[in-house]
């Protein structure tokens, strides 16, 4: 929080550590100049008023002190937005070291008598009351998107700077990133899992019609917006949620229409390849969709038709795996789409003939331009060896991939980790458990898969999964 008294700017923050140490301290610009030491009376105060610590500069190393005080910041600055309210500018708490946090060196804002600050901005068009936009604009950066329809409510200009997206292209510039899970089961509706905050969020009921409900779906994430491809009574439709107004509404049809494609996403666009047409016709054509134009584009055809299989980003380049060109025929080779040369490139033996004619598309993920596989047959992760095209197993997956040929699981990318969603019976009927693991943390049998979340009353059949970032 920020508070001027005596032509001295307060920045009020409470702090919390790993260790339980809860501290509140107070800081003004005008001491940062005279670089004096602060003196912590307690350091376990809490609510406590006139308290500087002289542990909390000390607790930040040199490479990450800007960015973890950049967070404290905002820290604050989030709370007093959700709490607002008259007592709270009573609390004198900052943070020692301010000119080291990513403000880009700027002036500090000063409120003149008119209501405007020393650059003419009028407080009430401000972004956050008290804080010049760029400021503000630097905290908002970092705010987790969980908060975002709370913050939409301050005011006007917030709530435009949300709901335009502007504030999501600003975070991508940022390399401010927050990777959301969406999920469909056999018995939940479309609902959002924020594995930061642990937090479930149901998605409003799609205005389709029965015909989409109850069909195969397939769906796809790309910028702020999740794609799900379907089919409708008049045919092949896509309904697409946007992040931004949080509703649904229809997105424009493929120049192709299909179903059983590779696909995959890279930050605003995304690639369709292959799949089969309302005919059944198994296709070699792909197309490109950009998420900010809402269009889609027609690119060059893969070498080969190819159906059941699966899609992927990796080294800036777009990937399409496994698959079958007939109903007889299961591809082991890849093709790889180059998004400079606007060319394929075949890969020969890119997958090994993983399974049987009744499995699903590959369960394949991207952590780190590192592709990892769930090998149906035997329930192992692989990684792919880039250099001489082979696999190599690293774990074994944490839930039963063979049970059902690998449908109704899914096998995913979540930031650093591989995530893995499956159903589970226990003693309270079937649920959905996510499973993460870190690959940085080593391969072998340990450590153990991590348990994020267990979804109870969701069934036991993952329908679809994709994960935005975002």
């Amino acid at each position: 929080m920020l508070h001027w008294n005596n032509s001295k700017l307060y920045i009020y923050i409470s702090v919390s550590f790993p260790s339980e140490l809860s501290m509140v301290c107070r800081y003004t610009l005008e001491e940062q100049k005279r670089k004096e030491k602060p003196i912590c009376k307690s350091p376990t105060m809490i609510g406590a008023q006139g308290c500087v610590t002289s542990e909390l500069s000390s607790s930040f190393n040199q490479d990450s002190g800007s960015f973890l005080k950049t967070r404290l910041l905002l820290a604050s600055m989030l709370k007093n937005l959700m709490d607002i309210g008259e007592g709270i500018l009573d609390q004198e708490i900052y943070i020692h070291g301010l000119d080291s946090i990513c403000l880009k060196k700027k002036k500090p804002t000063v409120s003149t008598q008119s209501g405007e600050d020393s650059n003419g901005q009028s407080s009430s068009d401000s972004l956050i009351p008290g804080l010049h936009d760029d400021m503000a604009l630097d905290i908002l950066t970092w705010a987790s998107r969980s908060d975002y329809p709370n913050l939409a409510c301050v005011n006007k200009k917030l709530n435009s700077l949300i709901t335009s997206g502007d504030l999501y292209k600003l975070r991508r510039q940022m390399g401010v990133i927050e990777q959301w899970v969406y999920l469909a089961c056999s018995n939940m509706p479309w609902e959002a899992f924020d594995p930061a905050r642990n937090r479930w969020m149901r998605l409003p009921r799609m205005p389709c019609d029965e015909c989409f409900t109850f069909a195969d779906k397939e769906s796809l994430a790309v910028g702020t917006n999740l794609l799900v491809f379907g089919r409708e009574l008049s045919g092949f439709a896509i309904w697409m949620y946007s992040l931004l107004n949080h509703q649904w509404s229809r997105c424009p049809s493929m120049n192709l229409p299909r179903c059983l494609f590779g696909s995959s996403s890279y930050g605003e666009i995304a690639i369709v390849a292959g799949g089969s047409d309302k005919n059944g016709h198994i296709l070699k054509s792909a197309e490109l969709y950009n998420s900010e134009l809402g269009a889609w584009e027609s690119l060059l055809h893969m070498n080969l038709p190819r159906k059941l299989c699966s899609g992927f980003f990796m080294d800036g380049k777009f990937y399409v795996i496994g698959g079958i060109s007939s109903e007889a025929e299961r591809l082991t080779c890849g093709e790889e789409y180059n998004m400079e040369t606007r060319a394929w490139r075949r890969i020969s033996d890119m997958i090994p003939g993983w399974g049987g004619p009744m499995q699903s598309p590959p369960l394949v993920a991207v952590v780190n331009n590192q592709l990892y596989a769930a090998d149906l047959t035997t329930n192992e992760v692989k990684k792919y060896d880039k250099s001489n095209n082979t696999w190599n197993v690293v774990k074994r997956l944490p839930v039963r991939a063979d049970s059902n040929n690998g449908w109704g699981l899914a096998f995913k990318a979540c930031g650093d980790k591989l995530l893995v969603v499956g159903g589970h019976r226990g003693t309270d009927g079937e649920v959905i458990v996510l499973h993460s693991w870190c690959p940085e943390d080593g391969n072998g049998e340990g450590p153990e898969w991590d348990v994020l979340s267990i979804r109870a009353r969701a069934g036991g059949f993952v329908y679809n999964c994709a994960v935005m970032g975002c």
